[in-house]
């Protein structure tokens, strides 16, 4: 399979550059991927299309403000995206004018600290840190890690909104959108029409969001992130399958948690490290709904919703969602693919 057959033609202005007004107020399109049909609704009546007695799995991961400016000893401005700690003061990162980031340069960072370029490949380095770094100061002086594909600075509004109002446990280096369109009333309503809430924790990093280069789909390489899911939840979706209730995964990281834990009975508690990669020929053994976003062409995760309501499917609800003016990406609308 070629990566270039999984493409659409998207207008710039349908590439969502902030978030809606309000949270929860997000179009959601309902995708039926038996027999193609589709509905369009608002994010806030979800519970409307979703059976009781549905488990409802959230990724309760909390992005960290990963994203750091610093300064050359020759004065250049690079961009760092922190994607996980590799050992006391060091990081594993993806570094802007990466083909310049030969092992030894230093650079300056706010708060006096001095980081070191370490080794790597593509757009990958090390970076050890001089003083250590930790949450505290990343808190201070780092920066929401928006996407490319959203052409701004980040702003102190980001913060929140690119921040589920579940997340609790800090690693990710970029959000798990699907959850953005979520509000506390909401989930209060979809407990109330007797959906089951569990959450699983994926923190997003390379694995996610690096695109796919490779002409075949075959040939790309997913690079691994960190999952964890607890006694309680992992009981919790167990018994669901032997009661045969549906579990709908909100969002991409939720299914590749899953589906990286999953065995005969229902998924293996505990943490784990996953690069499990979904194209289209994959069997889903522990999903049945999906809530997710618009995807980026020829991506990983378009690949994965495509493998899980078939392409041609998708490619035409992609098609509708862009002549009704759906909204795409991080801070886009929603789809319910049941």
């Amino acid at each position: 399979m070629l990566t270039r057959d999984y493409s659409f033609n998207l207008p710039e202005d349908r590439i969502a550059q902030y978030p809606s007004k309000n949270r929860g107020t997000s179009r959601l399109m309902v995708l039926n991927r038996t027999d193609g049909s589709r509905a369009h609704d608002s994010i806030k009546n979800l519970s409307g299309y979703i059976k009781p007695g549905t488990v409802l799995v959230l990724n309760d991961t909390r992005v960290r403000k990963s994203r750091l400016y610093g300064v050359s000893e020759t004065g250049g401005r690079v961009e760092f995206l922190l994607i996980e700690r590799t050992g006391t003061g060091s990081w594993k990162t993806i570094v802007s004018k990466s083909k310049k980031q030969r092992p030894g340069k230093r650079y300056s960072f706010k708060g006096g600290i001095k980081g070191t370029i370490g080794t790597g490949s593509g757009g990958i380095r090390e970076i050890r840190f001089e003083p250590a770094i930790d949450e505290s100061y990343l808190e201070t002086h780092g920066h929401v890690p928006l996407p490319p594909y959203i052409r701004r600075e980040d702003t102190p509004s980001d913060s929140e909104r690119y921040q589920t109002v579940y997340s609790r446990s800090s690693g990710s280096s970029a959000a798990p959108t699907a959850g953005l369109h979520f509000t506390d009333e909401i989930l209060e309503g979809l407990t109330r029409a007797g959906l089951e809430i569990v959450y699983v924790t994926l923190h997003v990093g390379l694995g996610t969001f690096l695109p796919i280069r490779s002409v075949r789909i075959e040939d790309h390489t997913m690079h691994e992130e960190q999952y964890e899911i607890s006694e309680e939840s992992a009981a919790a979706l167990a018994n669901a399958r032997r009661e045969g209730r549906n579990i709908c995964a909100v969002g991409t990281t939720s299914v590749r948690t899953l589906e990286s834990a999953w065995s005969d009975n229902g998924p293996t508690p505990g943490r784990g490290r996953t690069s499990i990669y979904i194209y289209p020929g994959y069997k889903f053994r522990a999903v049945d709904h999906m809530l997710t976003n618009f995807h980026t062409p020829e991506s990983s995760l378009l690949l994965l919703v495509s493998a899980f309501a078939g392409w041609d499917t998708i490619k035409d609800a992609y098609e509708e969602a862009v002549e009704l003016g759906y909204m795409f990406f991080s801070y886009g609308d929603a789809m319910l693919i049941l």
